[in-house]
C-alpha cells in the first residue's frame, strides 16, 4: 500500500453511506485505514454497511435536509474521533415527485429539490468546516457532482426507454461544483481543501438499451462501476492530493468529451 493514500488515524463522514456510491467510498476509505462513518437517514440499509465493512465503520443517522441533525453529527463525531479529517458528500436526498419531464416540474418541486440537496451539501460543509477551522488542523470536502453539472445533457441515451435526468439535476449539480470552488477558496487559509468529483453514468441495473445506448457513446466503452468513483474520492482525501484543491475532477470514460 502506498503510504501516500494511508488514512490511518483519519476520520471520514461520508454522507449517503449506504447508496450505491457511498457505500463503496465507505470500503474504500477504511480498507486504506480510514475511521468511516457511514451517515445516512435508512437506518436499515446504514447498519448493513456498517456490519459488512467491519470495526472501522460505524453507522450514525444523518438528514442532510435538517441543520440540527448535521449540527448533532458533528459534534458527535468531533467529540468521539477528536477530529473530522474529511466529509464526502455522496447523499441524494429528492422529493417524491423527482424525475418529471420538464414540462411537468414546477416552480415549487424545482426549489424543493435545490434545497433538499444543494443546501443539504452546503450546510454539511457549512457546520464540518467550522469544526475543521476551530481545530485548526486542516481537512478535506469532497462533493460528489456530475458530468451533468457541466455539460448538458444527451437526450439520445434515453431513446427507447422511459428514462430522462431531471431538470433539477443540472441546477444541483452545477450548483455543486461552484458552491466546492468556493470552498476551496475560501477555506485555503486554513489549510482546508475542497474538490468535486463528477461521475458519468453509473451501472445500477439500468435497462438494457439505455446502457447499450450509453456504452455505444462512451470512447471505454461501458458505464462506471461504483469503485471507478470511489477511488477517485480516495486520491482526494488523501496525501496524494495534499496540492489539489478547487477542482472538478470527471470520472466518465471519456464521455464528455464527445
Amino acid at each position: 500500500m502506498c503510504d501516500r493514500f494511508t488514512l490511518n488515524g483519519q476520520t471520514a463522514i461520508v454522507t449517503g453511506g449506504a447508496g450505491l456510491l457511498g457505500a463503496e467510498t465507505c470500503a474504500v476509505l477504511g480498507e486504506y485505514g480510514a475511521n468511516v462513518i457511514v451517515a445516512d437517514n435508512n437506518r436499515g440499509r446504514g447498519t448493513a454497511v456498517e456490519e459488512r465493512l467491519g470495526d472501522w465503520a460505524e453507522f450514525r443517522h444523518l438528514d442532510i435536509t435538517d441543520e440540527d441533525s448535521i449540527k448533532n453529527l458533528v459534534h458527535e463525531v468531533d467529540a468521539d474521533f477528536e477530529g473530522i479529517d474529511a466529509l464526502v458528500n455522496c447523499a441524494y436526498p429528492r422529493t417524491e415527485t423527482y424525475g418529471q419531464q420538464f414540462e411537468d416540474v414546477t416552480l415549487r418541486e424545482w426549489n424543493e429539490n435545490l434545497s433538499m440537496h444543494l443546501g443539504g451539501y452546503y450546510a454539511t460543509c457549512h457546520h464540518v468546516a467550522k469544526e475543521m477551522i476551530e481545530r485548526d488542523a486542516g481537512g478535506c470536502i469532497v462533493n460528489l457532482g456530475s458530468i451533468y453539472g457541466v455539460r448538458a445533457p444527451d437526450f439520445s441515451v434515453y431513446d427507447g426507454t422511459d428514462m430522462t435526468t431531471p431538470v433539477e439535476y443540472a441546477g444541483i449539480k452545477g450548483g455543486v461544483i461552484n458552491l466546492t470552488r468556493y470552498l476551496a477558496s475560501y477555506l485555503g487559509d486554513h489549510g482546508i481543501r475542497a474538490n468535486t468529483v463528477s461521475p458519468g453514468g453509473v451501472f445500477n441495473d439500468q435497462k438494457e438499451r439505455f446502457v447499450r445506448n450509453y456504452e455505444e457513446r462512451t470512447p471505454l466503452g461501458r458505464m462506471a462501476e461504483p469503485e471507478d468513483v470511489a477511488n477517485t474520492i480516495l486520491y482526494l482525501v488523501s496525501d496524494a492530493a495534499s496540492y489539489v484543491t478547487g477542482q472538478n475532477i470527471v470520472v466518465d470514460g471519456g464521455f464528455s468529451i464527445q
